[in-house]
């Protein structure tokens, strides 16, 4: 009975042998790829939460300083975010905050500069439409009304279709183009369904200009 039982655990032996001399080196390298994409998924998460801590922490930095109005604050911190972690929603953010404080404290110029990166290396193309939104708005002051049309070309999401066209239209009412600004606040009202408070100043626009909207 033990001779038996030997006898099977060497053909089993044997079998195992066999199986693991033709399939053995093919299994290793699998094993190899799944534990080495487990270690580099897990890297990647780790890499992704570390870049999201540091970049909210430089938010955080723009945030305090243009509360405080620090322009060289925000200068500095600004310039850190964008260099070491431009990729994230917090570059693009803290960008437009520093944007802002730069419009408000009368450099049109920063503020410009500011808005031309997030429109330029925003990854969110709703980040990008919010700046190219200000961005005209920026231009237009400064009469480059051609620059700031330019801004508003080209597709916008959906969302911000309407909100191009109504800036487009103070754009051209600027330029002394009231048929085209009747046009393009025609196209934003249109566009405004949803948002009834914004689409009345529309209407208050067309009514001032003797525009009609195609009321149902």
């Amino acid at each position: 009975m033990a001779k038996h039982l030997d006898l099977e655990e060497q053909e089993q032996l044997a079998e195992l042998k066999h199986f693991w001399n033709k399939w053995g080196n093919l299994i290793s390298v699998l094993l190899i790829v799944v534990f080495g994409g487990i270690a580099a998924w897990n890297g990647w998460n780790w890499w992704q939460r570390h870049q999201g801590t540091q970049a909210s922490a430089l938010f955080e930095e723009v945030e305090r300083a243009a509360q405080a109005k620090d322009l060289e604050r925000i200068k500095r911190a600004t310039a850190d975010i964008q260099e070491q972690y431009a990729r994230t929603a917090y570059a693009q953010q803290a960008t437009l905050l520093a944007a802002k404080a730069w419009h408000e404290a009368g450099q049109p110029d920063a503020a410009r500069s500011a808005l031309a990166w997030v429109a330029g290396k925003a990854r969110d193309p709703g980040y990008q439409a919010v700046a190219r939104l200000r961005l005209a708005a920026l231009l237009a002051d400064q009469k480059s009304y051609d620059d700031a049309l330019q801004q508003l070309a080209g597709s916008m999401p959906a969302e911000f279709e309407p909100l191009a066209a109504d800036r487009r239209g103070d754009i051209l009412l600027l330029q002394g183009k009231k048929a085209e600004a009747i046009a393009a606040y025609q196209k934003a009202w249109a566009g405004l369904a949803e948002q009834p408070e914004y689409r009345r100043i529309v209407e208050v626009k067309l009514a001032s200009l003797g525009g009609e909207v195609a009321k149902s």
